[in-house]
């Protein structure tokens, strides 16, 4: 896509799209706001020819108190016969004006009704008329009215409105100027609705009126008039949005032709430096930001010849770095390996020219060279100085320490010890040295940051030795543990069957241990598992790996040993321990234990067969009465050879 496409689409999402949306929302509003003054009106109009009903309502309210109170009508309603009540009724009517006048008793029964049947708006007021003699006791409602709904339509028409009257579904009165049934007019919402062509936005009104039945009016206001004077404003606003977005095409039109030609000066220079002429500069003109990007363009022209030779010893660098890195992944879990490469990347990263790291072998051994890098003669001094400065001071935070010994200058950093104690000697020490320009307080900083990297991928080593121990000992008795015999055993039976050589097997149960646990605790239990292990190793053979089979119960796999040598390993285990006096951690003298053994041998190579004939010897021994050795074999069962 060019950039000219690009700068098209940018105006018109960021342009075009914008205004477009904005002209529909201001025509919204536009509209909206027609609409919204027109409904204004309307619900004012609306308002005004309810407020007539209602005001027409109280009326008949406020009469039918005034009858409540009439003398002349009590007494006709206390009468035997309705007639008088009629008649008073009729009376009272004419009088007041009324539209129509009602009494209805607490049963519901009519007992007068005159005026117009199409009253609507009535008050009531409930009586209770009582005189000597009276046969019609009870409660009486007068429901009285001054409004009809030919009435209401007429004054409904003055605010300028139109009014639909009905009652039950029946259709008292409409002004509306086409003809509207009943059952239409029983429809009309209470919302926007078009009637013969023209736009109305009805209100409807509902109140209870005689006999208790509803009587719904429904005023209507023209709003066509207000949808034209939307349409018209919404035309007005869609013309100034094409204006508006005329003008700016026009605009964006001459400034992409004006981008578009610098950009093109700036790419044919871009592809000539691209083919290595670095000469190539781009014409500046006036002062504004192209101008400044032409003047930082030309500059950077003429940085670039020199960056390009900087780059290729960079990449030289580089590339030893990563050879570097790559033989780091391989020697990770290498000591030698790691302090020979951290030692070269030391030395490389001051610019030394030769450089050794020395170790101890425990804590407290004295520091053996390890690594060499370069030729050291020339520099023994000074590098000497330089270690014993470092390990004089100890670990700390300071940066390397310094010696220079006539041109020959030296740093030496310390590699900590594992729980980094500064009091402690270090770990080891990493020196490096050149002639001709002493080194930097930064340098010495820096070589002090690479020791301590290299003392922590030492640390990992050891970490990873140490997993691997703890993977294959048992942490109380420091006996291989059970899933590292099954190796070994295996690994033996193996060879045994190959050489066609013995296989020995030693398993030993501790006598009671239980009731040592259950008498003196478990802490003096596993004082005694150590120290039965202790014998069990002591007795072995360094080429033997003892191991603790389970609980008190211990094993050793004898290689190239039949079984009169593995009784004999095992009687020694035996005597040895009887005779332990094991200190009672309470205090109160020693204690003793002895152990039961069971031996076998075998040259088949079968494991589990050996494992299952040694366990099968060392029950013989428990059950023949403890403290013994056990063979293996026919003897067995009958707790033959016991010594």
């Amino acid at each position: 896509m060019s950039f000219r496409t690009r700068l098209t689409l940018f105006f018109v999402l960021i342009v075009v799209v914008p205004m477009i949306a904005l002209g529909v929302v201001v025509a919204r509003i536009v509209s909206d706001s027609q609409h919204a003054k027109a409904r204004a009106q309307n619900r004012a109009s609306a308002a005004a020819a309810l407020a007539d009903f209602q005001r027409l309502a109280a009326d008949g309210t406020r009469h039918a108190h005034a009858l409540a109170r009439d003398a002349a009508l009590a007494a006709a309603l206390c009468t035997s016969t309705t007639a008088d009540d009629r008649a008073r009724a009729r009376t009272l009517a004419a009088q007041r004006g009324l539209a129509r006048l009602r009494l209805v008793n607490a049963d519901g029964a009519v007992l007068a009704d005159v005026g117009d049947s199409g009253a609507i708006a009535r008050g009531a007021v409930r009586i209770r008329p009582a005189a000597a003699g009276d046969t019609r006791t009870g409660p009486v409602t007068i429901e009285a009215a001054t409004l009809t709904a030919d009435r209401f339509a007429r004054t409904a028409s003055v605010h300028g409105v139109r009014a639909v009257v009905q009652r039950d579904g029946t259709l008292l009165a409409s002004t509306l100027p086409t003809a509207l049934t009943p059952k239409a007019a029983a429809r009309l919402p209470d919302h926007a609705v078009t009637l013969g062509g023209t736009e109305y936005t009805a209100v409807a009104f509902h109140a209870q009126d005689f006999g208790g039945r509803p009587t719904t009016v429904v005023v209507l206001t023209d709003t066509s008039a207000a949808a034209s004077a939307a349409t018209r404003s919404q035309w007005i606003a869609v013309g100034l949005l094409v204006l508006f977005l005329l003008l700016a095409f026009v605009g964006a039109l001459r400034i992409s032709r004006q981008l578009h030609g610098q950009l093109e000066r700036f790419l044919v220079a871009a592809k000539r430096i691209g083919g290595g002429d670095f000469k190539t500069t781009v014409p500046v003109e006036g002062n504004d930001e192209f101008a400044e990007l032409g003047r930082e363009f030309n500059k950077m022209s003429s940085e670039l010849e020199q960056r390009v030779d900087e780059l290729a010893d960079e990449r030289a660098r580089l590339r030893d770095s990563i050879q570097r890195i790559g033989a780091t992944f391989a020697a990770n879990l290498d000591r030698t390996a790691l302090l020979e490469i951290g030692t070269q990347t030391i030395v490389d990263a001051v610019e030394g020219q030769c450089g050794r790291a020395t170790i101890r072998a425990t804590i407290d051994g004295p520091l053996l060279e390890a690594a060499r890098v370069g030729e050291i003669a020339g520099a023994e001094q000074a590098i000497a100085a330089a270690e014993a400065q470092a390990q004089a001071h100890g670990l700390g935070d300071a940066p390397a320490s310094t010696a220079t010994v006539g041109d020959t200058s030296a740093l030496a950093a310390p590699i900590a010890q594992h729980d980094g104690d500064s009091d402690e000697a270090p770990r080891g020490i990493v020196s490096v040295a050149r002639q001709g320009r002493p080194f930097t307080a930064a340098e010495g900083e820096l070589v002090a940051s690479l020791a301590r990297q290299t003392g922590l991928s030492l640390e990992n080593v050891d970490l990873h030795e140490q997993v691997q121990r703890q993977a294959v000992t048992d942490e109380l008795t420091g006996l291989s543990n059970h899933g590292r015999f099954q190796q070994v055993i295996a690994a033996e039976a193996a060879a045994a069957r190959r050489f066609d050589q013995p296989l020995g097997l030693v398993m030993l149960d501790i006598d009671d241990f239980k009731r040592v646990n259950d008498t003196f605790g478990h802490q003096q239990g596993d004082l005694v598992l150590r120290e039965v292990a202790r014998v069990l190793g002591d007795c072995s053979r360094e080429v033997d790996e003892p191991a603790r089979y389970g609980g008190e119960e211990l094993a050793v796999a004898l290689q190239q040993t039949d079984l009169a040598g593995a009784e004999a390993i095992a009687e020694r285990v035996r005597t040895v321990v009887e005779a332990l006096e094991l200190p009672r951690l309470d205090g109160d003298g020693t204690l003793c234990v002895t152990v039961s053994c069971g031996v076998a041998a075998s040259a088949d190579g079968d494991p589990i067969a050996l494992v299952a004939a040694a366990d099968a010897a060392l029950y013989a021994a428990k059950r023949a009465g403890k403290n013994r050795t056990v063979r293996a074999g026919a003897a067995v069962a009958a707790a033959g050879e016991i010594r």
